[in-house]
């Protein structure tokens, strides 16, 4: 498995992920509807896709964010 996920796209990827999983916490401690839990769930797409340095996503289209050169 090739790491096709860098620098700044990394970043983004922990902020909206700890961002959405935060989120889905906080709501039923803020009287909310229990349907933004749904929220933390979608949060640990982003977060492990940068943990790993992997997106499938990017594999599929063959978009690469990560600078180094592999042949």
């Amino acid at each position: 498995m090739n790491k096709n996920v860098g620098g700044i796209d990394k970043i983004l990827r922990i902020v909206v992920g700890v961002v959405l999983i935060g989120y889905a916490a906080a709501g039923p401690a803020m009287g909310m509807d229990t349907g933004y839990n749904v929220w933390g769930w979608v949060g640990v797409i982003p977060l492990a896709t940068a943990l790993i340095n992997f997106c499938p996503a990017y594999a599929i289209f063959g978009f690469k964010t990560n600078k180094t050169s592999e042949s």
